[in-house]
């Protein structure tokens, strides 16, 4: 049955592969066309080198939606634009130059542009990241709270440039202590349950420090509903709905004051958004402090988003678990990831050995057998480090469970890429 099912698998692969082949759909077919395209008044600002990386942007998006990983395509409008470009290296096209006789040191050049940039030496990152060889440049726009911050120009638009270096990031006093404790953790979409082996267990609530004005984002939503439907009344039925329109697009009329109070909403997120990435990486660094071998059950967030979509998208628990991987495979750690299907930790009861279903509102795990009672996700992230658990038990066999071992390197080969 093995033999039978791993041919099926190679066929089926062979027969997508000729389908990609006949129809020219691959990453370097994309290049080749990219090079057609690059003429007139592009070739003027996009260099073949930016070409590939944009060509392999398309590609990915594409190949995303033929894999099944996506619905659609999301392109870019010409009002939009696009808010990133890159090169490949750091000699042609797009580079960055440092010198010393250049405003603070270095200055970018595109095209015939060239521009100085501002640099902090003072900031002991990007010290560090400097001493090493650039590999390219990525430039990035961001909007700004309005066109008067600081740094903005007449669009509201701020511009920096991040660089990818060669080496390893670099590593502030306060975070060069690495624990070696096996951490179990039991993830929730508003709480998380750390048990190390040896150390006192914790329930913490995900970005708790995060306050949201929720009030001040309600004003700011209605107050561009109301903006949007004074300009666009020809888009409004009599009922005040968005008219049906089938495959026609509606054209919609945005005032000077609709994108200044929607800037003004989009700033305010962004701050939310920083200050939740702060918080997550607080909590991890807190975690791998105490051991770096961790063991977490393997979750469907975007299941999660369906049925907890608003505390899901104020404490975005998957970005906190991306971010422990990424730091433990910097410190060279491990990370588990069992499959919640076969272990059940929540249903488990390792005093008696027996599965016992719960509802979500049941937050205490008490037992027939006498075990408890015990704080239900406290008990979730228990289990895998019980010297009783049975021998049978799938948590003593992780390798069958789904992902087991290191976490993932950089695509540097395990050298994080730094970057301004």
């Amino acid at each position: 049955m093995e033999q039978s099912t791993s041919s099926q698998k190679q066929e089926r692969a062979q027969a997508f592969s000729a389908l990609r082949k006949n129809y020219h759909f691959s990453e370097y077919e994309l290049h080749d066309y990219a090079k057609d395209a690059r003429c007139s008044w592009i070739a003027e600002h996009i260099e073949s080198t930016m070409a590939q990386t944009l060509a392999t942007r398309a590609y990915q998006a594409a190949n995303r939606v033929c894999v099944g990983k996506a619905k659609r395509v999301r392109f870019r409008s010409q009002g939009r634009g696009i808010d990133s470009v890159e090169g490949k290296r750091n000699d042609v096209g797009m580079r960055f130059v440092l010198d010393p006789n250049a405003g603070d040191g270095g200055f970018l050049i595109w095209n015939e542009q060239v521009v100085p940039a501002l640099i902090n030496w003072r900031d002991p990152v990007v010290h560090h990241g400097l001493r090493h060889s650039i590999k390219y440049v990525r430039l990035v726009r961001r909007k700004a709270s309005s066109p008067q911050a600081q740094g903005a120009d007449k669009d509201g638009d701020r511009y920096s440039v991040q660089l990818v270096l060669e080496g390893h990031a670099f590593i502030k006093p306060k975070h060069e202590e690495v624990g070696k404790d096996t951490i179990g953790l039991d993830i929730g979409p508003q709480t998380l349950a750390i048990v190390p082996r040896e150390g006192k267990a914790d329930l913490v609530t995900f970005c708790e420090e995060l306050a949201p004005d929720a009030r001040k984002k309600r004003r700011l939503q209605r107050k561009m509903d109301r903006q949007r439907r004074a300009h666009n009344p020809e888009n409004y039925d009599e009922q005040g709905r968005v008219k049906k329109h089938g495959k026609t697009r509606l054209r919609w009329k945005e005032s000077k004051r609709y994108k200044a109070t929607r800037r003004q909403h989009a700033h305010t997120e962004r701050r939310l958004a920083a200050h939740r990435k702060s918080l997550h990486g607080k909590l991890a660094h807190d975690i791998v402090k105490v051991g770096n071998t961790i063991h977490i059950e393997k979750t469907s967030f975007k299941g999660w988003q369906k049925q907890y979509g608003r505390s899901m998208g104020l404490r975005a628990p998957g970005l906190f678990v991306a971010h422990v991987r990424r730091l433990v495979a910097k410190t060279g750690g491990t990370l588990v990831e069992v499959s919640a299907f076969q272990t059940k930790l929540s249903q488990y009861c390792h005093h008696c050995g027996r599965y016992v279903k719960k509802p979500r509102s049941q937050r205490w795990h008490t037992c027939a057998c006498g075990l408890g009672p015990v704080q239900r996700d406290l008990y979730s992230a228990f289990p895998p480090f019980l010297p009783g658990t049975r021998a049978n038990h799938p948590l003593h066999h992780p390798g069958d469970l789904g992902r087991c071992g290191a976490a993932p390197e950089s695509r540097d080969g395990g050298s994080a890429t730094t970057r301004e």
